[in-house]
């Protein structure tokens, strides 16, 4: 259902993928590989009415930087802007110019530094911190 407090609730209760049921069956199909693989996969839909509802408690990039984000690497910083932005692993190598499988290994790096499940808990720790802002490039 297309209802913002199942999608909320779901996510909450550690979902890391919310279709919505007239999704068609090749999107089913590539969300339960991606999630499958250890990430997580939003309909675009919600992903953008998530960031317009929330966007009003997010930091206003005033605020410091958290410490954990000075562990990362200048990359990897790069990297987890990108996820934030919603790319794809593809999009991402393509973006850097490098392969997927170096994209692969820094996502793998920003979530073991920064204890976080995948990439959706990226993207909210991205917009948390302050290191990126919706509606930024």
């Amino acid at each position: 259902f297309d209802l913002d407090e199942y999608v909320v609730e779901a996510l909450r209760a550690g979902a890391s993928g919310f279709l919505l049921k007239d999704a068609p069956a090749h999107e089913l199909v590539q969300a339960i590989r991606v999630v499958a693989a250890g990430e997580a996969m939003l309909a675009p839909s919600i992903t953008r009415r998530l960031l317009d509802k929330y966007a009003d408690h997010l930091p206003s990039g005033e605020e410091p930087l958290p410490d954990t984000l000075h562990t990362l690497t200048e990359r990897e910083v790069e990297v987890l802007k990108l996820v934030a932005r919603g790319l794809s692993n593809a999009e991402i190598a393509a973006d850097l110019f490098v392969s997927e499988t170096t994209v692969k290994t820094h996502v793998g790096h920003v979530l073991t530094k920064l204890s976080l499940r995948d990439r959706v808990q990226a993207a909210v720790y991205a917009y948390e911190s302050g290191l990126v802002r919706p509606g930024a490039q």
